[in-house]
């Protein structure tokens, strides 16, 4: 992978590493939605979805089309975020596991050709 793919990359996930954000998206997997749209969904002023919606179009995840006074976004690579949204429902489990739990996971599954060495 190449310098400017590995920045692309790293931006994009930069930009979902934020609960809202991750919900916006999902959101704009059904339909295109402008900012007063999203706003009705979650619980922060309009400000805070437009600077949300800024850090995802920096990244190339989102883009607008201006209707009258209005934004209204959609997914410039709805696969990318399809397959990062599946990857971390399939991880979801994992997630909400508690420390001690994945302690527990780590000692019954050790090999028994690696105990007492």
């Amino acid at each position: 992978m190449d310098i400017e793919t590995a920045n692309e990359w790293a931006k994009a996930m930069k930009a979902l590493a934020h609960q809202t954000r991750l919900q916006i998206v999902g959101e704009l997997l059904k339909e295109t939605k402008c900012v007063t749209d999203i706003q009705d969904i979650f619980p922060a002023s309009q400000a805070n979805i437009s600077q949300h919606l800024t850090v995802l179009r920096k990244a190339n995840l989102v883009d607008f089309v201006q209707e009258g006074s209005q934004r209204c976004y959609y997914l410039c690579r709805p696969r990318l975020v399809k397959e990062i949204i599946a990857l971390l429902g399939e991880n979801e489990a994992v997630a909400r596991k508690s420390k001690k739990d994945i302690d527990r996971e780590k000692q019954s599954t050790v090999v028994s050709c690696c105990v007492g060495k």
